[in-house]
């Protein structure tokens, strides 16, 4: 397992290096909380951006984030703004999905319900 962590630890990295280069400011990577972990946290202008990084071999991973996972992210994401006092700030959840040397961002692309 720790290969397969490290891997995803190398696509986060790609992932917040091109965010900072679209001029989004980095918060935070692989920000753990008592409720779950958060890949990346960022403002972009005045939004406050909770990314979430997926990799897979085969398959899309897009189709990896399940609505149990939908539902973690957002638990996370109200704890990291009360810890942070952030409430008041508009928010949204993007993923990026890794694919080899392929990345696609997908703005708001995961949405509660």
């Amino acid at each position: 397992m720790p290969g397969i962590r490290r891997l995803g630890s190398h696509e986060e990295d790609r992932a917040a290096n091109y965010l900072l280069g679209l001029g989004y400011t980095l918060l935070g990577r692989r920000v753990k909380l008592r409720t779950g972990e958060l890949d990346l946290v960022a403002f972009d202008g005045d939004i406050l951006v909770f990314v979430e990084v997926k990799s897979r071999a085969t398959g899309l991973a897009e189709e990896s984030v399940s609505r149990k996972k939908v539902g973690y992210l957002i638990v996370a994401a109200q704890e990291y703004c009360r810890k942070f006092e952030l409430e008041d700030r508009e928010c949204r959840f993007d993923l990026i999905a890794v694919e080899g040397d392929q990345l696609r961002h997908h703005i708001g692309g995961i949405t509660p319900d």
